[in-house]
């Protein structure tokens, strides 16, 4: 049997059901999962190579940008399996991607 949270399981497990366990980041990250066809290789309950910490997925907006008081209230079909290394990731550059200002002329642009 898998691990589950303590809160929000009705939501959560249908969610990682339909992932199959893994985590459904296709490269938003910035990293293409080459290795894996484009897909992280994360599955929940599983253990990075790299320390042998356990991965714990999470039921997250497919959006990284959407605010989180309107996240809670969603659906699970409009959410998915994120581990925490790829969601912090994309949620990083989706917010640096909103905050680049426009295009500005440059110095000597008549």
């Amino acid at each position: 049997m898998k691990s589950q949270p303590l809160a929000a399981v009705s939501v959560w497990r249908p969610v990682m059901e339909s992932a199959g366990w893994r985590c459904q980041c296709a490269g938003e990250c910035g990293n293409a999962h080459t290795k894996t066809d484009g897909r992280c290789p994360r599955e929940h309950d599983g253990y990075t190579s790299k320390h042998g910490h356990r991965v714990r997925l999470m039921a997250a907006p497919a959006d990284v940008s959407t605010p989180v008081a309107t996240a809670v209230t969603l659906p699970a079909s409009e959410l998915r399996a994120w581990c925490p290394e790829c969601h912090t990731v994309a949620a990083r550059k989706a917010r640096t991607a909103m905050a680049a200002p426009a295009e500005a002329p440059g110095l000597f642009d008549l």
